[in-house]
């Protein structure tokens, strides 16, 4: 199998990485110190047990070794044992309390820093993906802080404390045993470095399993509707081969190191314990002083072998350390500056668009916006119509801040977005967006997004605005009924009414309408569109409408095309004036009447 290519930067390949956990670790010092302390008496507690036995050997074993004289030593062997049972077990509760509770919060901590980011970052990065993150790396992460890293403290303690005890009990034999540790340390550290690169390139592929399940799954229907079940069943089975591939390569490295390790540790110990026993019969060691060196020489070399596994462990938690470290240390292009301008209250919703111009980052070469200037006044109802790709939704884009202009200024209320807190911009904008967003929640919850601290009247009292009480009556728990993924129980026009509500409890001097009528019959529409004029009232609204019926009576038209104006007007002006304007007006209501007149 040919070598895949390590791709990972080196800065996510150092154990350094670990660094992050502790910031978390260190927050809960009572925790930390009780499992310390648990597993320091668990790891004196084994140390003490062959010292116990060499005592047993050497006083119980001997001709006309007296019963009531051993009994002692076989009690404080069973004392070493409860307090061994009793340590182990605080041992594993505070740390997989630990364990549990870091990776919480650094789950917690992520999510917080994600949902600050702006729209660049997940240009760059895949929403699926970072999530991929958030679950298969951090199980990683789990497992080295409430598993792994207790192994490796416990285990460290018991061999270091063993070899001590070894030095009292036979020094010469001590001595031939650490010779052959050195040669240990080799293979784990060649070994180690390849199996860190491919258990990066395992996590790799684990998450691009995790986010073909998110997209096909989110987008069945589709799948369904173009029959491409069995297409989606062998892309998955690829993918998941390909992981399965991966992880064999990560097994055979374990596999091969810990064999070699293992051979290395147990083939010195037999040889070091054949130089023991010829010095028993010499008469230079006593039966339990050799029984006791065995019994540490097993700890030892068990603590040395664990240590070798749980190595390649921590390695893969220094990937997803690095991984999550990513997304922590990601900077949002658009934040709030460090003396940011408040925005004057009360608020009147006066937009300004002074010679925009703008670049997506992702299509740098074309302009978005080129030269845009408009001036919409308080309450004043601005429609702007064109065809796709004229730059409309950028606009909307730009007047919530999840960009900057490269060029020109926008101002809200006379202070430019790039002097305010973006917080405050969007708290006086309420949004009807073309693509509905429903939440996984309650129909209550939903429209509640717009205002959170909304009472269930006045929820309901939105929903009947927008002509969306009745059918949410309807459904099986009212209100309170939830929606499934994405809204998946309700129709397009009821979804887009949820949409239409939760801008109407929102009570914002600014509307943006993106298409707010375009999934709805024509009775819905006349409904709806009722409603939405008596929420335009008084309000600076911007709607952006393909159907040009719904733009009628809007104070002002402006038509864009390639990122301009091109026109602005009244619509019997605009239609008086031709153009595009007219020509869009001529293609869709001439379509529209074909069937009447048929």
């Amino acid at each position: 199998m040919a070598k895949e290519p390590d791709n990972t930067p080196p800065e996510q390949r150092k154990l350094s990485n670990l660094s992050l956990l502790w910031g978390f670790v260190r927050a809960y010092p009572w925790h930390l110190a009780a499992a310390l302390t648990a597993l320091i008496v668990a790891a004196l507690a084994t140390l003490a047990i062959p010292q116990r036995l060499k005592l047993v050997v050497d006083n119980g074993f001997a001709a006309g070794s007296d019963a009531a004289k051993i009994a002692p030593f076989f009690w404080a062997m069973l004392g070493i044992v409860v307090i061994l049972g009793v340590a182990t077990a605080f041992r594993f509760y505070f740390v997989s309390w630990i364990g549990e509770r870091v990776v919480a919060d650094l789950r917690k901590a992520v999510q917080s820093h994600l949902l600050g980011l702006d729209p660049v970052f997940f240009e760059e990065n895949r929403p699926a993906e970072i999530a991929s993150r958030l679950t298969s790396d951090t199980a990683v992460i789990e497992q080295v802080v409430s598993t792994s890293a207790s192994m490796a403290l416990r285990n460290a303690a018991t061999g270091i404390g063993g070899i001590i005890f070894m030095f009292t009990l036979a020094p010469k034999l001590t001595g031939l045993m650490l010779l052959v540790i050195p040669i240990t340390i080799l293979p784990i550290v060649i070994l180690g470095r390849r199996v860190r690169t491919v258990a990066r390139t395992s996590q790799d592929r684990i998450a691009d399993v995790g986010t073909m399940v998110a997209e096909v799954l989110g987008a069945i229907k589709i799948v369904q509707a173009f029959t491409q079940e069995r297409r989606e069943a062998t892309r998955f089975a690829t993918a998941v081969e390909s992981a399965f591939a991966t992880a064999k390569r990560r097994i055979r490295l374990r596999a091969g190191m810990t064999a070699v390790v293992i051979t290395l540790i147990f083939g010195a110990i037999t040889l070091v314990l054949w130089q023991g026993a010829l010095d028993v019969i010499s008469g230079d060691l006593t039966g339990g002083t050799i029984a006791a060196f065995i019994f540490y020489a097993v700890i030892v070399a068990g603590a040395f072998g664990t240590l070798t596994e749980v190595y390649g462990d921590f390695m893969r938690a220094a990937g997803a350390s690095g991984r999550m470290r990513e997304l922590l240390v990601a900077q949002a292009g658009i934040r709030a500056p460090d003396n940011a301008v408040p925005l004057p209250v009360p608020a009147r919703g006066a937009l300004v668009l002074d010679h925009v111009v703008f670049h997506y980052p992702s299509k740098p070469d074309g302009a978005a916006l080129e030269d845009f200037s408009l001036d919409v006044a308080a309450g004043e109802t601005v429609a702007v119509v064109g065809p796709s790709g004229a730059g409309k939704s950028t606009l909307f884009q730009l007047v919530q801040r999840f960009y900057d202009p490269d060029a020109g200024q926008i101002r809200l209320d006379g202070v430019p977005l790039t002097s305010a807190d973006p917080a405050d911009i969007r708290a006086r904008i309420a949004v009807v967006p073309q693509e509905t967003v429903i939440f996984a929640a309650s129909a209550l919850e939903n429209i509640r997004y717009g205002r959170p601290g909304a009472t269930e009247a006045e929820v309901w009292a939105a929903a009947e605005a927008a002509h969306a009480d009745k059918f949410l009556r309807e459904l099986p728990d009212g209100i309170n009924s939830f929606l499934g993924e994405a809204g998946t129980r309700l129709s397009g026009g009821q979804r887009q009414r949820l949409a239409i509500a939760r801008a109407i409890l929102r009570d914002a001097p600014v509307l943006l309408l993106d298409e707010a009528t375009s999934a709805l019959d024509s009775e819905s529409e006349r409904l709806v569109q009722r409603a939405l004029e008596g929420l335009m009232h008084g309000r600076t609204t911007l709607v952006i409408a393909h159907r040009l019926a719904t733009v009628r009576n809007a104070d002002r038209i402006i038509v864009m095309d390639g990122g301009r104006i091109v026109a602005e007007g009244t619509h019997d002006r605009l239609i008086a004036g031709g153009g595009l304007y007219a020509k869009l007006a001529r293609l869709q209501f001439e379509g529209e009447a074909q069937p009447t007149a048929a």
